[in-house]
């Protein structure tokens, strides 16, 4: 199996490169620094920021002319700091959010998409996040770059339909990394991140067009989502808050 990953070396995407990692496959691992040591198998590591638009597209046609079209590509690359809407400042956090969480993983799957399509084959997938289904006070540049990769990946599934390409949008709740250990509140439903990765590559082999993990956040955030405006707003209001004083 040929598998390309991004933000793989650390968090969710290290442990889905453990997950996919096998003696006959391929992993193409994208990411800032290194990763994919002690894997087996046939791993290629490419330093390349998802930002840089012409560096994935460099990533994509080695890839392709070296293994051929992926069967997977995982746009998994993302990251999380605390805003403030009333914060002028705050706007620089939430370009560089979007920058990474929606139009790196744009660019990532853009640059493969035309090769998976011309094969008529394989899997597309983003990590968004149930964090995108509402907007949650303290978190607005990260709960906004994940609704937009959410609605980003389902446009790209119904372009994609019937050309033999699947697009999955997966929506992880609270899973053990880097990025969540910084909250100082309680987390429902955390996942130690190798189960995550297991239960993510499930929801993908399954070629679920929406798949929350764990399935129980499901019951907390599809709730939300269909709750009046009114209601949420004074639930939500004094919900603990993702520190600002942190970048990950």
């Amino acid at each position: 199996m040929r598998v390309v990953i991004t933000g793989a070396s650390s968090g969710i995407g290290e442990a889905l490169a453990r997950h996919y990692a096998s003696r006959d496959g391929v992993l193409g691992l994208i990411s800032r620094r290194p990763s994919g040591g002690g894997l087996p198998g046939e791993v290629v590591p490419y330093a390349v920021d998802v930002t840089d638009v012409a560096g994935l597209e460099r990533v994509a046609k080695d890839f392709v002319a070296r293994f051929g079209a992926p069967d997977l590509v995982i746009a998994n690359a993302g990251v999380g700091v605390g805003t403030r809407g009333e914060d002028l400042a705050d706007v620089e956090k939430l370009r560089r959010v979007l920058d990474i969480n929606v139009a790196g993983l744009a660019a990532t799957l853009a640059a493969f998409a035309p090769a998976m399509r011309q094969a008529g084959r394989g899997t597309l997938a983003g990590i968004a996040s149930v964090a995108g289904f509402r907007g949650l006070a303290g978190n607005g540049a990260y709960c906004a770059s994940k609704a937009a990769a959410i609605a980003w990946l389902e446009s790209m599934r119904v372009e994609l339909y019937g050309s033999g390409v699947s697009v999955v949008c997966v929506c992880p709740g609270y899973i053990d990394t880097p990025m969540t250990r910084v909250n100082r509140y309680h987390m429902p439903f955390l996942l130690p991140v190798d189960e995550a990765a297991r239960r993510i590559a499930r929801a993908i082999a399954a070629r679920r067009r929406l798949a929350v993990i764990p399935w129980p956040m499901s019951l907390v955030s599809i709730p939300l989502r269909l709750m009046p405006g009114w209601l949420y707003d004074r639930i939500a209001a004094h919900a603990p808050r993702k520190p600002r004083d942190v970048s990950i």
